[in-house]
This record gives structure tokens, sequence and C-alpha cells, in this order.
């Protein structure tokens, strides 16, 4: 029997999605890691309902106000890390 996976793209939305309901402050952040590797850092600012994901690897910066590209993006981001031979 095959036991399908769970899907990582669910639990990506289901994160920011939480952060969309989250009052507690003005601006909420979440960081997406991967072996213990942050690999992004998404920030909802509640104000400006804009999603800006930070990706680690080029230090670049990326605004979105839509979280279904806000999560393609993260699942991007957290891909495993392919070794080199």
């Amino acid at each position: 029997m095959i036991i399908m996976e769970s899907s990582k793209l669910i639990s990506i939305i289901t994160r920011l999605d939480a952060m969309t309901k989250d009052q507690t402050d003005k601006l909420q952040v979440r960081r997406f890691e991967v072996d213990g590797i942050e690999r992004a850092q998404v920030t909802y600012d509640h104000e400006k309902n804009l999603f800006t994901v930070i990706d680690h690897s080029i230090e670049e910066e990326l605004t979105f106000d839509n979280i279904d590209f806000v999560a393609m993006e993260v699942f991007e981001l957290v891909q495993p890390i392919a070794r080199k031979k």
C-alpha cells in the first residue's frame, strides 16, 4: 500500500491564512525553514493587506497582495537543497 505524503502547500497556506487572522500585532512574521536553515521570512502587514517575502538565498524582497502567489513562492523556497555529487 502506497501512502501519499501530506501536502506541503496546504500547510503553507494554513500558516499564511493564520497570519491574516491574527490581530495581535500590525505586522505578523513567520519563518520557513528546511533542515533547520531559514529559507524565507514572510511578513503580513494588516494595514496595507500585503505580504512581503524575503528570500534568504539571494536576500531579495518580494511583495504580494495574493495569498496564493505568496504560498507558491514559499513552496519553491522550501524545497530540499539538491546535493552536489
